[in-house]
């Protein structure tokens, strides 16, 4: 292991710990909720995965001159966010997923039911560690609502959610690699751009420096994906914490059905390249730990 690469893994380790201990105590303990329901959603929030989203957050608002402390707040809101995804997603009435992360998933520990509310109340609770940015730690209001709407678009129908509808419509009956790619894009990407501009608008970026950052979250975002999809065919069962084929298993189309193995790979570098230019030939002033963490992703395993 290179020396910047052994440099990207203590960085995305480290500021990982300090995502995991915040979101430890994300839900106060003063707050009177029904145990069941708290542990439900402890056992989602707390069950490991690699915290991506919340470090792009953190690593966006670093590249600015922005602080952790006041970033970590709507680094948390994302995770919260992704985290209630996972949680509806694996329900039978979905993807119908027995294993997240090597543990079982949520409904078969807690029952769909309390699944699904654990998730209401992950998604919903996102929204008031946002308003703890302003509050607690003095973001400028107008910037904590940017970052308000932009999570209610990018996570909503017009974002994750309306891609998650295309991928639950299309299965088994995609027949064009451009519908594939929207279901990604929205499924994938938003949260990334998201967790990217939030983290700008935290450390106060320009117009130009968001659009950056945009454009670097869109190609990396799709980057990421059509990896799963790579690695759900050649990964690591025990690395991934989730079994392998099961895009096979249901069916589902995916980027090497629609271009092959060797193409999709190719597109995976193709678009890190483009996602590393965006940043490179914008104004932001350290962008090297994004650059880093690009090329991060396009190497793992996991």
């Amino acid at each position: 292991m290179n020396n910047i690469t052994s440099t990207i893994h203590t960085y995305i380790a480290s500021h990982a710990e300090l995502v995991e201990a915040a979101l430890r105590q994300s839900l106060p303990t003063a707050w009177e909720v029904p145990a069941s329901l708290r542990e439900s959603m402890d056992y989602s929030l707390m069950a490991g995965g690699k915290r991506l989203r919340p470090i792009m957050v953190l690593a966006a608002a670093e590249s600015l001159g922005g602080s952790l402390e006041s970033a970590m707040p709507v680094a948390m809101a994302i995770e919260l966010v992704h985290t209630y995804s996972l949680v509806h997603d694996d329900l039978p009435a979905m993807d119908n997923d027995d294993y997240r992360r090597g543990k079982l998933t949520n409904h078969k520990v807690y029952g769909e039911a309390m699944a699904i509310l654990a998730g209401d109340a992950l998604l919903t609770h996102a929204f008031f560690c946002v308003a703890q940015s302003h509050k607690r730690f003095g973001v400028p209001a107008e910037r904590v609502l940017a970052i308000t709407e932009e999570l209610a678009v990018l996570a909503g129908a017009r974002g994750m959610v309306g891609g998650q509808a295309a991928d639950m419509l299309g299965e088994q009956g995609l027949t064009k690699l451009e519908e594939l790619t929207y279901i990604h894009t929205h499924k994938t990407s938003d949260l990334i751009v998201f967790s990217l501009r939030a983290g700008g608008h935290i450390a106060g970026a320009s117009e130009a420096q968001l659009e950056a950052l945009s454009e670097f979250g869109h190609a990396l975002g799709l980057a990421f994906q059509i990896q799963d999809d790579i690695l759900d065919i050649i990964g690591d069962e025990a690395k991934l914490g989730k079994p392998v084929k099961s895009d096979e298993k249901q069916q589902k189309v995916t980027f090497p059905y629609f271009i092959g193995m060797e193409a999709s790979e190719q597109k995976v570098q193709e678009l890190t390249n483009q996602a590393k230019e965006a940043l490179i030939r914008s104004n932001i002033p350290n962008p090297e730990r994004l650059l880093q963490i690009a090329d991060y992703l396009m190497k793992r395993d996991h």
